[in-house]
Order: C-alpha cells, then sequence, then structure tokens
C-alpha cells in the first residue's frame, strides 16, 4: 500500500496484522539473513550524540552473539569524535576491545550514513540515533542492504512520515529484517511484572492512568542571536538543536515524554483514539534577559481517552526552579499501581489494594533489573538475530509517537485531535530531507530577528 493512501484506525491494525504476519512468515520461505551464533554481527553507530553512544555501548554488551562495532556517521566531526572516545572509555567490561573504528570507517555529512552502512554484510546491525526527520531515510537504505536494525525514538513527528514508516515496516519484516525501537520502557522487568498482572486484572478495571515529567530545566535551548550561524549553517544549527524544532524532533513534548505515555498505554494494552489539551509559554527569555528561540511550550497538560473511554492523564513542565516530578501511575476499580517510581521506567513498581499508595496498603513490588531497560532490549534483538526470531517493534513504536504527536498538537493547536485525523493528515514537517545536503535551505526559517515561529492555539490550523 502506498504511503499517501488515507487510513482508518482500523486500518492501522489491519497494518500491524500484516507486520506481524510478514514477521511469522519471515524465517520460513526468506532466504536468513540473521547471524550465525559463531559469526561477527557488525554494528555501524549514524547519529554520535548521547544516546547513539549509550546505544553502541549496549550494542556492544549483550549477553548473546559476538558484536562489533565497525563504523561511525554523523553531520558533525565534534560529535563523532567525542562518542568514540566515550565508547572506548566505556564502564563496561570488554567494549572497548570489541570497537574497530580507524578514522577511513568515520564518516562525516549528510551521505555519511550510506557510506556507514556500506560497510557492513546482510544481516549486520545499524543503529539509527539521528533526528527522527531522517529516520525513514535511514531506515529505507538499510532495507535495501538487507540490514537489522535498532533505531532511537521517536519515530515520527506527522502522518504522512507515520504512513511511510508502516510501509517499511511491512517491508523489513518480508525481508526477515529485525529492528529494535528505543522505547526501552517495554524490556523494563519492572513494568513488565506490572503490565502482567493488571493484565490478569489484579487491580480491576483500568479507570485512570496518570504520567509525570516536570523537569526544572534543561527543555529549551537557548540561542545567541549574534552569532549561532557564525561556524554553520542554518540547518546545521537546527539540527545540533533538534529539541528546538518540531520538523527535527517532534519537539520537547515528543522527545522527552513519549516513554510515559507508551508504558502507561502498555498498561491498558492500548493506544488512546483522541488527545485534548493546554498549554504555554511562561518564559520567552532566560533570566538574563537573552531569547529562547525554540517552538516548545515549557508546560503541558493533556487528557488522552482510549476507544472504552478511559481517560490518561499527562503533564509536562520545563521550568528552571520549579519542583521536579517524574512518575507514573494506573488506578483501577479494585486498587492502584506506581509503575515507574522515578525517571522514565525506573522501579521498583508496585500495587496496592485501595487507592492509597501507603507501604500497608502494598501487595506486590517488582523485584530488581539487573541488567537494566537499555541492555535488555538489545539482548532481545541480537537474541532473535542470533536465533532468527521473528523481530519488530516498528509497529507500536510509530503508535507511541503519533500518540505523543497527537498530544502535543492539540495542545499547540487549542482544539482536540483524534489517531485518524493525525495519521491522515498531509502536512509534512521536513518535506525533500532525504536530499538534504550541507547547502540545503532549513525546513524552517527564522525571521529577520532570528526567532522562530511558536504555536498559536486557536489560530493556526496546523502546525507551521
Amino acid at each position: 500500500m502506498d504511503s499517501n493512501t488515507k487510513v482508518s484506525r482500523r486500518e492501522l491494525g489491519k497494518r500491524a496484522g500484516q507486520v506481524a504476519a510478514a514477521a511469522a512468515l519471515a524465517g520460513v520461505a526468506i532466504p536468513a539473513v540473521h547471524a550465525a551464533e559463531n559469526s561477527t554481527i557488525q554494528v555501524v553507530l549514524i547519529g554520535c550524540g548521547g544516546r547513539g553512544t549509550g546505544a553502541a555501548q549496549d550494542a556492544l554488551g549483550v549477553n548473546t552473539g559476538n558484536t562489533k562495532l565497525v563504523a561511525m556517521a554523523d553531520v558533525f566531526e565534534d560529535k563523532l569524535k567525542g562518542s568514540l572516545n566515550n565508547i572506548m572509555r566505556s564502564r563496561k567490561p570488554g567494549v572497548a576491545a570489541k570497537v574497530d573504528v580507524p578514522p577511513e570507517r568515520q564518516f562525516i555529512g549528510f551521505d555519511a550514513y550510506k557510506k556507514a552502512m556500506d560497510c557492513l554484510k546482510p544481516g549486520d546491525v545499524a543503529i539509527f540515533t539521528t533526528p527522527l526527520a531522517f529516520r525513514w531515510v535511514h531506515f529505507t537504505y538499510a532495507i535495501e542492504k538487507g540490514l537489522n536494525v535498532f533505531m532511537e525514538k521517536p519515530l515520527t513527528s506527522d502522518g504522512p512520515t507515520s504512513r511511510k514508516m508502516l510501509d517499511l515496516a511491512q517491508k523489513a519484516s518480508a525481508k526477515n529484517l529485525k529492528v529494535g525501537v528505543g522505547l526501552m520502557s517495554r524490556h523494563a522487568r519492572n513494568l513488565e511484572g506490572l503490565q502482567k498482572r493488571i493484565m490478569d486484572g489484579e487491580i480491576g478495571d483500568v479507570l485512570l492512568m496518570r504520567g509525570y515529567r516536570m523537569a526544572n530545566g534543561g527543555a529549551n535551548v537557548l540561542a545567541h542571536k549574534l552569532d549561532r550561524f557564525k561556524d554553520e549553517t542554518e540547518l546545521e544549527y537546527q539540527i545540533r538543536h533538534f529539541h528546538s524544532f518540531i520538523w527535527a524532533s517532534g519537539g520537547v513534548f515528543n522527545d522527552f515524554h513519549i516513554h510515559i505515555i507508551d508504558h502507561l498505554s502498555w498498561m491498558k494494552n492500548a493506544f488512546p483514539i483522541k488527545a485534548q489539551g493546554v498549554g504555554g509559554r511562561h518564559y520567552k527569555t532566560d533570566r538574563t534577559g537573552n531569547p529562547w528561540v525554540d517552538q516548545n511550550f515549557d508546560s503541558y497538560g493533556i487528557e488522552y481517552t482510549f476507544a472504552d473511554g478511559t481517560k490518561m492523564m499527562y503533564e509536562g513542565r520545563s521550568m528552571q526552579g520549579a519542583q521536579p516530578m517524574y512518575y507514573s501511575f494506573v488506578h483501577g476499580t479494585k486498587g492502584c499501581a506506581i509503575a515507574s517510581k522515578s525517571g522514565d521506567c525506573n522501579g521498583p513498581s508496585s500495587i496496592y489494594k485501595g487507592f492509597a499508595e501507603v507501604p500497608d496498603n502494598m501487595t506486590w513490588k517488582s523485584p530488581q533489573d539487573l541488567r537494566g531497560p537499555y541492555q535488555n532490549e538489545w539482548d532481545s534483538l541480537i537474541d532473535a538475530i542470533v536465533h532468527d526470531k521473528p523481530y519488530s517493534e516498528v509497529k507500536r513504536g510509530v503508535e507511541a509517537s503519533m500518540t505523543a504527536s497527537m498530544g502535543r498538537i492539540a495542545a499547540h493547536m487549542g482544539r482536540e485531535i483524534t489517531m485518524e485525523e493525525l495519521l491522515n493528515n498531509d502536512v509534512t514537517y521536513a518535506p525533500g530531507i532525504d536530499n538534504v545536503t550541507k547547502d540545503s535551505p532549513a525546513p524552517l526559517k527564522s525571521d529577520d530577528k532570528g526567532i522562530y515561529p511558536l504555536p498559536e492555539p486557536g489560530r493556526k490550523k496546523w502546525e507551521f
């Protein structure tokens, strides 16, 4: 199906079934591209920021298979050099010995992703940790090369790209490729245990879920107008500060808040069908008067609704000096649960009789997760490659990304947004991103004062 074809929420479920069916048949009639247990699985890193550096270390720290990092790629040389140095200094045992990235396999530029993947053989692994606008471009090339993939979240921020990624997921599974997505909460053992107990009815029917990521700073990216393009183009500037720009990241809402939104949806075993919400921009400058030029609100409050009418309330904030709150809860007809005790998915998770989360009411607490969710997700992916198991996390990665986008757009527009409306919208935030070069214009232009457009709830028909 062409990615421009409109789809309903029911059709989305049908596509999910097609992806699953393709994955299930992958090892039957399609030539194997998995690695034998005694072979080396070569890995390349494309996008050398903090998340890419962490993902590479986890790839080299797996408990199954023999992995080796053989190439790296980024738009910025300083990012690549810094990442390589950090990987070589990894505290994880044995990681440095699995790194073989000489200068001739350190690629810089907008076509560097191709050069890195060209170093691999079918069945090896490409890591995608660039800003999300490039995700479908890199995924397309990996499928052509017959490569397994690990891609960072979010996967998409608009309808056309979401449809494109769902189609690419079918093509990847049809070629027996394994694809992991960096929504590590699904691999947190504490949340795995809690989700099973909720599905078994331990807290009764789920009525309400609540999530909070209320940070006390760090979400906005301060830009100094006078010299911000001195050593780089506007395009490079926006990529370097990708959290600030909707086209590059979906903004801080998609990038920071997707984890709790995803794992609470997992507790319901469904994704919401619509969202409405509010948001605001309290501060336009930092404390010294320098202007913030990013496109984010600094506070969000979203009400998500599931098909059965159940609600999920999510609140996000990024304000220096404000009280930090970073956890999630599930409320049922017979009791309640703490999902994440801190952070995106940290345990222990716990269940309580009644509706007060106090020690005397606790009926279950999750055991310690010895390896942690970031390593667990890599262990699962490499195990699927080594033992040729069907494996694709793309569909739910797209659904989680769309759910985050739905909340962000509802707040930015000041009206209710449905999943079907988002999925079938034709606004593309980064058109032509597959042909971009260093000299290409940025997808978003600032005004003559160096300020970028902000959300205008109630005034703008669709974002930017």
